[in-house]
């Protein structure tokens, strides 16, 4: 997922992406901590380098992937501490801007990752980091 052009990455990532999506596949994704965090790994390789080189489509499936892994508690857990600062502090708000269903999922992610989702307060100022 990590090499190749930016088209062969974002096909990668599509694929882990629908594995992720399916019940099963995210169950065996997280069901062990060398597999959660070396999928992790890669993906948050991959958004170091979105920073340097966006891609909104690359990037839409790489919070989509996080987004998914953020429904398993225990890999949810995890994110609290290993979901890249790049995705939380609006590094790719200018690449999100024409993209309202990719921002939605940040901010779903956000939320889930911070507590907020699981019926906790509203995180304030998360939507004025997505621009909305």
């Amino acid at each position: 997922m990590e090499m190749g052009s930016e088209l062969s990455k974002t096909v990668a990532t599509f694929i882990v992406q629908k594995i992720l999506l399916d019940d099963v596949g995210l169950r065996y994704i997280c069901a062990t901590a060398e597999r959660f965090f070396a999928v992790g790994s890669v993906l948050a390789n991959m958004v170091v380098s979105l920073a340097e080189q966006p891609s909104t489509r690359l990037l839409k499936h790489i919070i989509r992937c996080y987004l998914r892994l953020s429904d398993n508690s225990r890999a949810c857990a995890a994110l609290q501490t290993c979901l890249p600062d790049m995705l939380k502090d609006g590094t790719f708000n200018n690449c999100l801007r024409d993209d309202p269903t990719t921002r939605r999922w940040l901010q779903q992610l956000l939320l889930n990752v911070t507590g907020a989702g699981m019926g906790a307060a509203p995180q304030p100022g998360l939507d004025h980091m997505m621009g909305i």
